[in-house]
C-alpha cells in the first residue's frame, strides 16, 4: 500500500479563457518553488546521512519536504499538470484543511532502511524510464536566439506528455465549457505515480512505487 497520497478534485465549473494566462498568474508560486526545490535538495541530502545513521527520517525536515510536494502539486493542478482548478492555490506548506481541492499527504515512517540508501536511486531506474518519458520535453519548439543578430532560432523549450494533454484538455475547456473527465482521471494518474517516485526517491518511503497508473480523483480503496 502507497503511503502517499494524492488527490485532486475537479471543478465542475471552470472558466473558459483562464488556463490561457494561468503560467503568468502562477509565477510567484514559481519563483517561490525554485527556492524550495533547492532547499529540498539540501534536506534530502541531511535526511540521507540521518537514515544512515539513525534509520529515522527527522520529524521536522520530513514535514518540510512534504509541505514542498504539496505546494508543487497544488500548483500543477491549477496550471501545468491538470488545470483542474481555478482556485489560486495557497502559499503554504501545510494541509489546506479541505479548503482547496488538490492535496498531498504522506505518512511519517517510523523506521526505515539505512542499507536502502544506497541503492535507492538504482532502483527506481525502471521508474524514472517511464516518468521521464512521461514528464521531460519531447516537443521541443524554437525561439529568437538572444545572442544571434541575424535573427536565428534556437530551440529551447518544449512539451512533455503531461503538458501536451493538459493543453489538449484546456483546448476542450475553451470549446466547450467542460474538462474531459476521462482526460482529467488520466492526468491524475500521472500525476500520481510521479509524486509517488518523487516520495520514493527523496528517501520519504522505503515502499516501492507500483508499476500502475491509478486514475482518478482519489486513490483507489486499495494499492
Amino acid at each position: 500500500m502507497s503511503s502517499l497520497r494524492l488527490t485532486g478534485l475537479l471543478d465542475p465549473r471552470l472558466s473558459r479563457w483562464l488556463w490561457l494566462v494561468k503560467m503568468i498568474l502562477a509565477i510567484p508560486h514559481f519563483v517561490v518553488l525554485v527556492a524550495l526545490w533547492a532547499a529540498f535538495l539540501v534536506v534530502t541530502v541531511i535526511a540521507w546521512f540521518a537514515i544512515l545513521f539513525t534509520g529515522r527520517y527527522p520529524r521536522p525536515l520530513f514535514d518540510f519536504t512534504v509541505g514542498v510536494l504539496r505546494w508543487n502539486w497544488r500548483v500543477g493542478f491549477y496550471v501545468y499538470a491538470a488545470l483542474g482548478t481555478d482556485r489560486y492555490p495557497p502559499f503554504s506548506l501545510s494541509l489546506s484543511q479541505g479548503d482547496y481541492p488538490a492535496e498531498l499527504e504522506v505518512a511519517y515512517p517510523e523506521r526505515l532502511s539505512r542499507g536502502v540508501v544506497f541503492v535507492k536511486w538504482l532502483l527506481a531506474v525502471p521508474h524514472l524510464i517511464v516518468v521521464a518519458l512521461l514528464t521531460a520535453d519531447i516537443m521541443l519548439y524554437p525561439i529568437p536566439a538572444l545572442n544571434d543578430l541575424a535573427g536565428g532560432m534556437q530551440l529551447a523549450g518544449g512539451y512533455s506528455v503531461l503538458n501536451l494533454l493538459a493543453v489538449i484538455a484546456g483546448f476542450f475547456l475553451l470549446i466547450t465549457g467542460r474538462h474531459p473527465v476521462t482526460l482529467f482521471d488520466f492526468l491524475m494518474g500521472i500525476n500520481r505515480w510521479v509524486y509517488r517516485l518523487l516520495a520514493y526517491v527523496a528517501l520519504m518511503s522505503d515502499d516501492y512505487p507500483p508499476f500502475r497508473l491509478d486514475a482518478g480523483a482519489t486513490e483507489p480503496t486499495q494499492n
